[in-house]
């Protein structure tokens, strides 16, 4: 959401001292301070709920520009590649402080707190207050929120546990969400942000929310199937780096190489990803797009990409006519692969269980040794690149040099960054959106594609 918002403004006022808020959290920029709700009229009177850059969560209520109440956690929630479901319970009419706000992350609740000053009791927050315009995503200047909210559901009135929107899978003992939890709203309550970016109340109510500050993406990453990302927790070599659009978009912001893996990885199975080359056109451009073992990810030595090292394979981008070529374990397969332009799309098919990885520009696959790729081709690899033995645990990787090196990958979610894909390509598998045809048998790198 970074840069955008929702909003909505309350007319006369509702019950201020009981309200339930649930949502399910994806935060992707851990370097900066993000609002999950907000309420107010200025910077100097309002409550909201932050996941902070440390990753602490902390809620206050401030008036006249004094802290009337906060409490943070002392836990820390920064997993850029996985949802936590987040419900905040406020109930200032109980005798005890510490029930007056209640935290449960992932069905259990928060108990230990760096800092904890209550609401005093039978006291109406800013939250449903008349006239007041609450928001998802931003405060009321600028702290917004880096990553994916979903399944945001709001009850006024009502003090509800955890066990209404979310429950514990019996096969795997993990908390999963309840797809059509069930509980009363009250005059302001709500549902949106369901699987998606509705943005309309799905509850029986019509508190609709509007967008601010941009344009809400259509992402298919949702609590009951979770997409892979760029993990910003492997940044390695070049430290300076900006990496953004829901850690799908990487580059280099000085002159030395850096890498960054995928926050999912799999030793089977056949997966389909596409890049796109943002910016390749000056003498300091130059990367790569590919596969590399775990155990491998972030080694470099001295220029040389990831795709210089044993254990990898994958596309050499360079800027100069020629120069480009197609690597396995560090091994030129293919040179000369031909020229490449910004906005060009390079698909990957990856067949972990023949060891095959296939290379597609624009469509077409390129040859090795002279015959085409044929991802379908099974264990006769037709123009496969070979896959190195030392890959077990596959992570799909990116790498620059410089600011002149910019690109992004399309992990299934439809998007080059903020950008649709132009027509959308046959999936058998359903699972993602691509812009060329994602061979039979293929799936996207997802929780649901894992298990395919």
């Amino acid at each position: 959401m970074a840069n955008t918002y929702l909003s909505f403004t309350t007319g006369s006022a509702g019950n201020r001292a009981k309200w339930t808020w649930s949502g399910w959290v994806k935060k992707t920029d851990l370097t900066a301070n993000g609002t999950l709700f907000f309420a107010g009229g200025s910077n100097s009177d309002y409550s909201k709920i932050l996941l902070q850059s440390s990753g602490t969560i902390y809620i206050s209520e401030v008036g006249g520009s004094s802290t009337i109440w906060e409490v943070q956690t002392n836990r820390k929630f920064r997993d850029p590649s996985a949802y936590y479901h987040m419900v905040f319970v406020y109930d200032s009419a109980q005798s005890t402080a510490s029930n007056r706000l209640k935290i449960y992350i992932n069905g259990v609740q928060e108990t230990s707190f760096a800092t904890a000053s209550y609401p005093a009791q039978n006291r109406g927050a800013m939250w449903l207050a008349g006239g007041t315009n609450h928001r998802i995503g931003r405060d009321y200047i600028s702290q917004y929120f880096g990553g994916i909210i979903s399944d945001v559901n709001f009850s006024e009135g009502y003090a509800y546990g955890p066990e209404i929107f979310g429950e514990t899978d019996t096969d795997t003992g993990e908390w999963r969400i309840k797809d059509n939890p069930s509980f009363s709203l009250g005059t302001y309550g709500f549902t949106i942000l369901k699987n998606g970016n509705t943005i309309t109340d799905q509850s029986t109510n019509s508190n609709n929310f509007t967008v601010g500050g941009g344009a809400l993406t259509n992402t298919k990453d949702c609590p009951s199937n979770v997409f892979a990302t760029l993990n910003p927790l492997q940044k390695l070599g070049n430290s300076n780096v900006t990496l953004n659009y829901g850690n799908t978009a990487y580059k280099t912001t000085s002159s030395a190489w850096g890498n960054i893996t995928s926050t999912l990885g799999f030793s089977s199975g056949k997966f389909y990803v596409e890049g796109k080359i943002l910016g390749l056109n000056s003498s300091t451009g130059y990367g790569g797009m590919g596969i590399i073992d775990s155990t491998r990810a972030g080694i470099t030595t001295g220029n040389e990409s990831f795709i210089e090292t044993g254990n990898t394979a994958g596309m050499a981008l360079d800027y100069r006519s020629g120069q480009s070529a197609i690597k396995s374990g560090g091994s030129t397969v293919s040179s000369n692969i031909g020229n490449f332009s910004n906005g060009d799309i390079i698909g990957m098919a990856i067949d972990m269980d023949n060891k095959a990885l296939y290379i597609h520009k624009g469509g077409t696959y390129y040859q090795i040794g002279g015959t085409t790729g044929v991802p379908t081709s099974g264990s006769s690899k037709t123009g496969a690149i070979t896959i190195p033995a030392g890959v077990e645990i596959c992570m799909i990787v990116m790498s620059g040099y410089s600011a002149a090196a910019d690109f992004c990958y399309n992990f299934g979610n439809g998007y080059f960054i903020t950008t649709p894909v132009a027509s959308e390509g046959t999936n058998a598998s359903n699972n993602g959106i691509f812009e060329y045809d994602v061979p039979t048998g293929y799936t996207a790198l997802s929780t649901k594609g894992l298990n395919l």
